[in-house]
Protein backbone atom coordinates (compact mmCIF):
# COMPACT_ATOMS: atom_id res chain seq x y z
CA UNK A 1 0.00 0.00 0.00
CA UNK A 2 1.56 3.47 -0.89
CA UNK A 3 1.92 5.70 1.77
CA UNK A 4 0.64 9.34 2.15
CA UNK A 5 3.93 10.53 3.22
CA UNK A 6 4.17 13.58 5.39
CA UNK A 7 0.65 12.73 6.50
CA UNK A 8 0.58 9.63 8.86
CA UNK A 9 -0.46 10.84 12.25
CA UNK A 10 -2.30 14.06 12.05
CA UNK A 11 -5.37 15.29 14.03
CA UNK A 12 -8.14 18.29 13.09
CA UNK A 13 -8.55 21.73 14.11
CA UNK A 14 -12.72 21.75 13.87
CA UNK A 15 -14.20 24.40 15.50
CA UNK A 16 -11.38 27.15 14.35
CA UNK A 17 -12.54 28.59 11.33
CA UNK A 18 -15.01 25.68 10.38
CA UNK A 19 -18.31 24.98 12.53
CA UNK A 20 -17.71 28.01 14.88
CA UNK A 21 -20.77 29.03 16.67
CA UNK A 22 -20.75 32.79 15.14
CA UNK A 23 -18.76 34.55 12.71
CA UNK A 24 -15.75 36.50 15.25
CA UNK A 25 -12.77 37.54 14.67
CA UNK A 26 -11.82 37.48 18.26
CA UNK A 27 -12.58 33.92 18.23
CA UNK A 28 -10.22 33.52 14.84
CA UNK A 29 -7.30 34.75 16.46
CA UNK A 30 -7.71 32.81 19.77
CA UNK A 31 -9.33 30.04 19.23
CA UNK A 32 -6.49 28.43 17.50
CA UNK A 33 -2.65 29.57 18.26
CA UNK A 34 0.87 29.10 18.08
CA UNK A 35 1.14 27.46 20.82
CA UNK A 36 -1.46 25.04 20.43
CA UNK A 37 0.52 23.76 16.87
CA UNK A 38 3.77 23.92 19.47
CA UNK A 39 2.17 21.64 21.27
CA UNK A 40 0.35 19.07 18.42
CA UNK A 41 4.32 18.59 17.47
CA UNK A 42 5.49 18.14 21.06
CA UNK A 43 2.51 15.30 20.65
CA UNK A 44 4.05 13.88 18.15
CA UNK A 45 1.92 14.39 15.74
CA UNK A 46 3.50 15.16 11.88
CA UNK A 47 0.19 16.98 10.37
CA UNK A 48 -2.97 18.81 10.66
CA UNK A 49 -5.68 18.78 9.18
CA UNK A 50 -7.44 21.99 8.76
CA UNK A 51 -11.11 22.48 7.94
CA UNK A 52 -12.00 26.25 7.17
CA UNK A 53 -15.85 27.28 5.72
CA UNK A 54 -16.28 29.22 1.98
CA UNK A 55 -17.60 32.27 4.38
CA UNK A 56 -14.07 32.63 6.22
CA UNK A 57 -12.69 32.83 2.75
CA UNK A 58 -15.15 34.93 0.68
CA UNK A 59 -18.21 36.79 1.43
CA UNK A 60 -21.70 36.06 0.05
CA UNK A 61 -21.03 37.65 -2.98
CA UNK A 62 -17.59 35.63 -3.33
CA UNK A 63 -15.54 38.30 -3.05
CA UNK A 64 -12.31 37.42 -1.13
CA UNK A 65 -11.85 38.23 2.73
CA UNK A 66 -8.01 38.32 2.97
CA UNK A 67 -8.57 38.14 6.71
CA UNK A 68 -9.65 34.47 6.15
CA UNK A 69 -6.71 33.65 4.07
CA UNK A 70 -4.76 35.48 7.03
CA UNK A 71 -5.60 33.15 9.40
CA UNK A 72 -4.47 30.04 7.06
CA UNK A 73 -1.07 31.11 5.88
CA UNK A 74 -0.83 32.27 9.60
CA UNK A 75 -1.56 28.48 10.65
CA UNK A 76 0.76 27.55 7.55
CA UNK A 77 4.05 29.90 8.97
CA UNK A 78 3.25 28.32 12.58
CA UNK A 79 3.27 24.64 10.75
CA UNK A 80 6.60 25.24 9.23
CA UNK A 81 8.45 26.62 12.40
CA UNK A 82 7.29 24.04 13.82
CA UNK A 83 7.62 20.86 11.70
CA UNK A 84 3.93 19.79 10.83
CA UNK A 85 2.52 19.28 7.49
CA UNK A 86 -1.01 21.13 6.56
CA UNK A 87 -4.03 19.38 4.75
CA UNK A 88 -6.06 22.63 3.84
CA UNK A 89 -9.82 21.01 3.68
CA UNK A 90 -12.89 23.19 2.67
CA UNK A 91 -15.27 22.21 5.15
CA UNK A 92 -18.75 24.11 3.15
CA UNK A 93 -18.74 25.51 0.18
CA UNK A 94 -21.37 28.20 -1.39
CA UNK A 95 -24.34 26.29 -2.03
CA UNK A 96 -23.30 23.14 0.31
CA UNK A 97 -23.13 21.36 3.29
CA UNK A 98 -22.63 17.94 5.29
CA UNK A 99 -23.85 19.72 8.08
CA UNK A 100 -26.66 17.60 9.59
CA UNK A 101 -28.25 20.69 12.01
CA UNK A 102 -28.72 22.62 8.34
CA UNK A 103 -32.06 21.18 7.44
CA UNK A 104 -32.88 23.16 4.53
CA UNK A 105 -29.83 22.61 3.01
CA UNK A 106 -30.35 20.61 -0.81
CA UNK A 107 -27.61 18.56 -0.54
CA UNK A 108 -27.77 17.39 -4.13
CA UNK A 109 -28.57 20.96 -6.35
CA UNK A 110 -24.45 21.89 -6.07
CA UNK A 111 -23.83 18.67 -7.87
CA UNK A 112 -25.52 19.75 -10.96
CA UNK A 113 -25.45 23.56 -10.70
CA UNK A 114 -22.93 24.88 -13.07
CA UNK A 115 -22.78 28.21 -11.37
CA UNK A 116 -21.91 27.27 -7.90
CA UNK A 117 -19.40 24.71 -9.20
CA UNK A 118 -18.20 27.58 -10.94
CA UNK A 119 -18.21 29.63 -7.74
CA UNK A 120 -16.08 26.61 -6.01
CA UNK A 121 -13.56 26.41 -8.28
CA UNK A 122 -13.02 30.26 -8.49
CA UNK A 123 -12.40 29.97 -4.16
CA UNK A 124 -10.00 26.73 -4.88
CA UNK A 125 -8.13 28.68 -7.96
CA UNK A 126 -7.48 31.46 -4.83
CA UNK A 127 -6.32 28.83 -2.27
CA UNK A 128 -4.29 26.91 -4.75
CA UNK A 129 -2.38 30.56 -5.46
CA UNK A 130 -1.58 31.08 -2.00
CA UNK A 131 0.08 27.97 -1.36
CA UNK A 132 1.46 27.04 -4.16
CA UNK A 133 4.91 27.49 -2.99
CA UNK A 134 5.02 24.57 -0.95
CA UNK A 135 3.57 21.40 -2.83
CA UNK A 136 5.60 18.81 -0.25
CA UNK A 137 4.35 20.33 3.28
CA UNK A 138 0.82 21.66 2.22
CA UNK A 139 -1.87 19.17 0.53
CA UNK A 140 -5.83 19.93 -0.74
CA UNK A 141 -9.13 18.00 0.06
CA UNK A 142 -11.96 20.13 -2.14
CA UNK A 143 -14.97 19.21 0.11
CA UNK A 144 -15.74 17.57 3.09
CA UNK A 145 -18.44 14.59 3.14
CA UNK A 146 -20.62 14.34 0.24
CA UNK A 147 -23.73 13.07 1.87
CA UNK A 148 -25.75 11.66 -0.41
CA UNK A 149 -24.79 8.22 -2.42
CA UNK A 150 -26.79 9.17 -5.37
CA UNK A 151 -24.54 11.80 -6.46
CA UNK A 152 -21.55 9.56 -6.62
CA UNK A 153 -21.39 10.02 -10.19
CA UNK A 154 -21.93 13.84 -10.37
CA UNK A 155 -18.83 13.94 -7.90
CA UNK A 156 -16.91 12.53 -10.04
CA UNK A 157 -17.29 14.90 -12.69
CA UNK A 158 -16.85 17.50 -10.17
CA UNK A 159 -13.69 15.91 -8.63
CA UNK A 160 -12.18 15.75 -12.43
CA UNK A 161 -13.11 19.21 -13.03
CA UNK A 162 -11.02 20.54 -9.42
CA UNK A 163 -8.00 18.18 -10.54
CA UNK A 164 -7.63 20.34 -14.01
CA UNK A 165 -8.18 23.31 -12.15
CA UNK A 166 -5.41 22.86 -9.46
CA UNK A 167 -3.18 21.11 -11.92
CA UNK A 168 -2.73 23.68 -13.82
CA UNK A 169 -1.30 26.09 -10.71
CA UNK A 170 0.09 23.17 -8.23
CA UNK A 171 1.00 20.11 -10.65
CA UNK A 172 2.98 18.34 -7.75
CA UNK A 173 0.61 18.78 -4.44
CA UNK A 174 -1.55 15.80 -2.93
CA UNK A 175 -5.05 15.94 -4.16
CA UNK A 176 -7.27 14.42 -0.93
CA UNK A 177 -10.60 13.14 -2.71
CA UNK A 178 -13.67 11.76 -0.02
CA UNK A 179 -16.56 9.14 -1.03
CA UNK A 180 -19.90 9.71 -0.81
CA UNK A 181 -22.40 8.79 2.20
CA UNK A 182 -20.24 11.39 4.71
CA UNK A 183 -17.06 9.71 3.22
CA UNK A 184 -17.62 6.21 4.23
CA UNK A 185 -15.18 4.06 3.66
CA UNK A 186 -17.44 1.38 1.82
CA UNK A 187 -17.98 4.16 -0.55
CA UNK A 188 -14.06 4.39 -2.01
CA UNK A 189 -14.71 2.26 -4.72
CA UNK A 190 -17.17 4.26 -6.56
CA UNK A 191 -14.51 7.21 -6.92
CA UNK A 192 -12.80 7.47 -10.41
CA UNK A 193 -9.26 8.30 -9.84
CA UNK A 194 -7.43 10.64 -12.60
CA UNK A 195 -3.84 9.58 -14.10
CA UNK A 196 -2.09 11.40 -11.02
CA UNK A 197 0.38 9.48 -8.78
CA UNK A 198 -0.54 12.79 -5.99
CA UNK A 199 -4.23 11.49 -5.99
CA UNK A 200 -4.91 10.21 -2.01
CA UNK A 201 -8.22 8.43 -0.97
CA UNK A 202 -10.07 9.71 1.72
CA UNK A 203 -12.54 8.12 4.39
CA UNK A 204 -14.13 8.89 7.62
CA UNK A 205 -14.60 6.61 10.65
CA UNK A 206 -16.94 6.56 13.31
CA UNK A 207 -17.92 3.22 13.46
CA UNK A 208 -19.73 1.71 14.88
CA UNK A 209 -22.13 4.84 15.28
CA UNK A 210 -24.01 3.92 17.63
CA UNK A 211 -20.87 3.71 20.30
CA UNK A 212 -19.06 6.91 18.77
CA UNK A 213 -21.52 9.04 18.21
CA UNK A 214 -23.63 7.73 21.92
CA UNK A 215 -25.81 10.55 22.75
CA UNK A 216 -24.84 13.41 20.07
CA UNK A 217 -27.68 15.42 20.09
CA UNK A 218 -26.69 16.14 16.47
CA UNK A 219 -27.49 13.13 15.18
CA UNK A 220 -30.98 11.83 14.09
CA UNK A 221 -33.09 9.60 16.24
CA UNK A 222 -30.50 9.66 19.15
CA UNK A 223 -31.73 9.04 22.48
CA UNK A 224 -29.87 11.76 24.64
CA UNK A 225 -28.48 9.62 27.57
CA UNK A 226 -28.13 7.02 25.79
CA UNK A 227 -25.21 4.77 26.55
CA UNK A 228 -23.07 2.01 24.94
CA UNK A 229 -19.98 0.45 26.38
CA UNK A 230 -16.83 -1.03 23.41
CA UNK A 231 -16.14 -3.71 22.96
CA UNK A 232 -19.59 -5.81 23.41
CA UNK A 233 -20.97 -8.65 21.37
CA UNK A 234 -21.83 -7.60 17.96
CA UNK A 235 -25.49 -8.57 18.06
CA UNK A 236 -25.72 -6.39 20.77
CA UNK A 237 -24.15 -3.63 18.86
CA UNK A 238 -26.43 -4.15 16.48
CA UNK A 239 -29.54 -4.79 18.33
CA UNK A 240 -28.69 -1.14 19.81
CA UNK A 241 -28.27 0.51 16.07
CA UNK A 242 -31.69 -1.26 14.74
CA UNK A 243 -32.83 0.58 17.99
CA UNK A 244 -31.88 3.67 18.45
CA UNK A 245 -30.81 4.01 14.78
CA UNK A 246 -32.55 2.46 12.34
CA UNK A 247 -31.80 4.25 9.36
CA UNK A 248 -27.71 4.27 10.01
CA UNK A 249 -26.67 0.82 10.12
CA UNK A 250 -23.59 1.22 7.52
CA UNK A 251 -20.89 -1.28 8.27
CA UNK A 252 -21.99 -2.96 11.27
CA UNK A 253 -24.11 -4.60 9.18
CA UNK A 254 -22.19 -6.02 6.43
CA UNK A 255 -22.28 -9.42 5.79
CA UNK A 256 -18.58 -10.13 6.28
CA UNK A 257 -18.19 -8.71 9.62
CA UNK A 258 -18.74 -11.63 12.67
CA UNK A 259 -17.26 -9.88 15.57
CA UNK A 260 -16.02 -6.33 17.05
CA UNK A 261 -12.60 -5.41 17.37
CA UNK A 262 -9.96 -5.38 14.93
CA UNK A 263 -11.14 -7.61 12.55
CA UNK A 264 -14.44 -5.15 12.30
CA UNK A 265 -12.41 -2.37 10.89
CA UNK A 266 -10.60 -4.78 8.49
CA UNK A 267 -13.42 -6.09 6.79
CA UNK A 268 -15.06 -2.71 6.50
CA UNK A 269 -11.81 -1.47 5.49
CA UNK A 270 -11.31 -4.14 2.69
CA UNK A 271 -13.06 -2.75 -0.59
CA UNK A 272 -11.11 0.87 -0.02
CA UNK A 273 -7.98 -1.49 0.70
CA UNK A 274 -8.71 -3.46 -2.77
CA UNK A 275 -9.64 -0.12 -4.37
CA UNK A 276 -6.54 1.39 -3.19
CA UNK A 277 -4.16 -1.39 -4.29
CA UNK A 278 -5.56 -1.57 -8.14
CA UNK A 279 -5.47 2.14 -8.28
CA UNK A 280 -2.22 2.52 -6.53
CA UNK A 281 -3.55 5.17 -4.57
CA UNK A 282 -2.61 5.88 -0.83
CA UNK A 283 -5.89 5.66 1.85
CA UNK A 284 -5.85 8.29 4.29
CA UNK A 285 -8.98 8.46 7.47
CA UNK A 286 -9.32 12.36 7.37
CA UNK A 287 -11.61 11.92 10.53
CA UNK A 288 -11.98 9.38 13.13
CA UNK A 289 -12.39 9.49 17.27
CA UNK A 290 -15.05 8.86 20.19
CA UNK A 291 -17.77 11.41 21.48
CA UNK A 292 -16.66 12.89 25.06
CA UNK A 293 -19.71 11.06 26.47
CA UNK A 294 -18.47 7.67 26.02
CA UNK A 295 -16.68 6.02 28.97
CA UNK A 296 -12.84 6.88 28.51
CA UNK A 297 -11.47 3.30 28.66
CA UNK A 298 -13.90 2.30 26.02
CA UNK A 299 -12.39 5.24 23.80
CA UNK A 300 -9.01 3.95 24.57
CA UNK A 301 -9.75 0.04 23.59
CA UNK A 302 -11.95 1.34 20.10
CA UNK A 303 -8.84 3.47 19.55
CA UNK A 304 -6.38 0.80 20.02
CA UNK A 305 -8.43 -1.69 17.61
CA UNK A 306 -8.68 0.72 15.31
CA UNK A 307 -4.91 1.85 14.93
CA UNK A 308 -4.15 -1.78 14.34
CA UNK A 309 -5.69 -1.67 11.20
CA UNK A 310 -4.28 1.64 10.16
CA UNK A 311 -0.97 0.79 10.92
CA UNK A 312 -0.98 -2.98 9.02
CA UNK A 313 -1.97 -0.76 5.69
CA UNK A 314 0.21 2.26 6.35
CA UNK A 315 -3.26 4.64 6.07
CA UNK A 316 -2.71 7.97 7.26
CA UNK A 317 -5.21 9.63 9.40
CA UNK A 318 -6.13 12.90 10.91
CA UNK A 319 -8.04 12.18 14.53
CA UNK A 320 -11.28 14.88 15.13
CA UNK A 321 -10.92 16.71 17.35
CA UNK A 322 -8.17 18.16 18.79
CA UNK A 323 -10.26 21.08 20.80
CA UNK A 324 -13.91 20.80 21.78
CA UNK A 325 -16.39 19.78 18.98
CA UNK A 326 -17.62 17.25 21.73
CA UNK A 327 -14.58 15.05 20.51
CA UNK A 328 -11.74 17.37 21.81
CA UNK A 329 -8.88 16.10 24.01
CA UNK A 330 -7.14 19.07 24.90
CA UNK A 331 -10.12 19.94 27.60
CA UNK A 332 -10.05 19.43 31.62
CA UNK A 333 -12.38 16.40 31.13
CA UNK A 334 -10.29 14.32 29.39
CA UNK A 335 -7.15 14.58 31.50
CA UNK A 336 -7.38 12.04 33.39
CA UNK A 337 -7.21 9.42 30.00
CA UNK A 338 -4.96 11.83 28.03
CA UNK A 339 -1.47 10.26 28.63
CA UNK A 340 -3.04 6.59 27.74
CA UNK A 341 -5.07 8.33 24.82
CA UNK A 342 -1.91 9.25 23.51
CA UNK A 343 0.05 6.44 23.58
CA UNK A 344 -2.59 4.74 21.73
CA UNK A 345 -1.79 7.15 18.75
Amino acid sequence: MRVFEGFQKGVNLGGWISQFDKYDHEHFRTFITEADIADITALGFDHVRVPVDYNVLEDEEGKRLDSGYGYLEKCYSWCRKHNLNMLVDLHECYGYSFDPLKKDMDRERFFFDEDLQARFLRLWTQIAETFKQDPVHVAFEPLNEVVLGSVAEAWNVVLRNYWKTIRAICPDHYLVFGSTHYSHVTDIPLLEKPADDKIVFNFHCYEPLIFTHQGAYWVEDMIPDFRIGYPTSLEEMREASLRVLPNRREGLFEESVTELGPDFFEKIFAAALKKAEEDNAPLYCGEYGVIDLADNGDKIRWLKDIHSVFHKYNIGRALWNYKEKDFGFVDERFAECREEFMKCL
